[in-house]
């Protein structure tokens, strides 16, 4: 089990109602490319986010607590939290 340290964008946009539709998650070579991304990202789409999360990829085994590198708009748990 080879645990290693991922670095993800997921924007968001409008779906039906107030829910929001996940877009396909973006895999990043650091935290800070993440967070570049996220920003220049985040005026076209409803909500994004840029983390970091230790996993096991082979498994698909993700940590839950993610560490947030950038935030923006209604997200839903766990990016959510402040």
């Amino acid at each position: 089990m080879a645990k290693e340290t991922v670095h993800i964008l997921q924007s968001y946009v409008a779906g039906r109602g107030k829910a929001l539709k996940a877009e396909q998650q973006v895999g990043c070579a650091s935290a800070e490319e993440a967070r570049r991304k996220a920003e220049r990202l985040a005026p076209l789409r409803v909500a994004v986010v840029a983390f970091s999360v230790s996993a096991d990829t082979e498994m698909g085994d993700y940590d839950e607590n993610p560490v947030i590198h950038f935030r923006s708009g209604p997200l839903p748990p766990p990016f959510d939290e402040a």
